[in-house]
């Protein structure tokens, strides 16, 4: 197993990479000193797979389980469901001292995380992660929440979990197209601070593909090691964290503007980040090679970078880049690479450089 610190004072805590993991689900809580009462939030495809195991150790190490199983997909991601969990929470009595295990992908991760961090003003959440991009990614870092109509996580609050747990076993029944969506955060982080992981990656691919359990191991710690380091300088996106960012502004737009479902996350990120890349080539002299060696490594792993639009669909996205988080003064701001492995965020760029690296 592989331990990787997130350093933030009194809300640190620790992720812990490697197979077999999730049976000592309620070990890992007893050690955290929670309350006996707790909520497992998990969706409908995990829950069939983890649920059991997750609830049985919980109730092995003496603490009293409920489950609390939302629809698979993004579309749970929404205040409606929020507030569907919180009844269940205040039906079971859950207190100040009791806490929620977040089972599942990104959308479980946000949503439970955005339940944990506001009812009764807050109480304690773990992380299991079970796909590749809520491990290296969204479980990491204490950003949780939910949609709007309007756009991607609008609602939701900088929340920190007790402890993330990720159970490499849990991809052996990932379906290959989520799989291979998670690959696309694997890429950004090569991107965006390592040069030499994304060399391995070019390196490793096959590997990946794959699904090898060692190669796996190295890369999820490697990402989430990125992660903790950028969140412990950054916890709630002043100024470095938004290198994250990187391929997100455009990516999330295609989510929101496609319809959630359309494109999975992963697969709209790594359009945003090749669109990115062009972007930095013409605005910050990203060498050409740089930008060709991404391209490459996104269509190698599977993943789409181009997306043809009608003029409806461009006006749509516009629109909801436009809505985006990081939208400031009114102005889209996009994190653009100067170099493999090295980027800079709050960058202004032209609606005209935009549509020419959309076809």
């Amino acid at each position: 197993m592989r331990i990787v610190p997130v350093s933030l004072g009194n809300r640190s805590y620790a992720i812990k990479v490697g197979g077999g993991l999730l049976a000592h689900l309620g070990v890992e809580c007893a050690a955290l000193k929670l309350g006996q009462r707790c909520a497992v939030i998990t969706d409908s495809n995990v829950g069939k797979h983890y649920a059991k195991v997750a609830v049985k150790s919980l109730v092995a190490a003496g603490f009293e389980p409920f489950l609390i199983t939302v629809p698979a997909g993004e579309k749970s991601k929404r205040i409606a469901m929020v507030e569907k969990c919180y009844d269940q929470l205040a039906a079971h009595r859950l207190e100040r001292k009791s806490f929620i295990v977040a089972l599942g992908g990104g959308v479980v991760g946000d949503l439970a995380g955005f339940v944990a961090a506001t009812y009764l003003r807050g109480i304690p959440f773990v992380q299991v992660p079970t796909t590749l991009l809520a491990q290296v990614d969204s479980s990491v870092g204490g950003k949780t929440g939910v949609n709007l109509k309007a756009g991607k996580n609008l609602v939701g609050a900088f929340y920190q979990p007790r402890l993330v747990l990720c159970d490499l076993d849990a991809f052996k029944t990932l379906p290959k197209r989520e799989y291979i969506s998670g690959l696309a955060e694997v890429i950004k982080y090569g991107v965006i601070y390592d040069a030499d992981l994304f060399a391995q990656l070019e390196r490793n691919l096959p590997k990946l593909l794959k699904r090898d359990p060692t190669t796996l191991a190295a890369v999820v710690a490697r990402c989430c090691e990125i992660k903790a380091d950028v969140v412990g300088q950054d916890e709630t996106e002043t100024g470095l964290r938004a290198i994250l960012n990187f391929g997100h502004t455009i990516g999330h737009g295609i989510e929101n503007s496609f319809g959630y479902g359309k494109f999975l996350h992963g697969e709209a990120i790594a359009i945003g980040q090749v669109a990115a890349a062009k972007l930095s080539h013409q605005l910050l002299g990203l060498p050409a090679n740089d930008s060709a060696r991404m391209e490459k490594l996104f269509v190698l792993a599977g993943l789409p970078v181009r997306i043809k639009l009608t003029a409806a669909q461009r006006k749509k996205l516009f629109a909801a880049m436009l809505l985006d988080k990081k939208v400031s003064g009114g102005e889209v701001k996009f994190v653009l690479a100067e170099s493999i492995g090295k980027v800079a965020w709050g960058q202004k760029v032209a609606t005209d450089l935009i549509n020419g690296v959309l076809p």
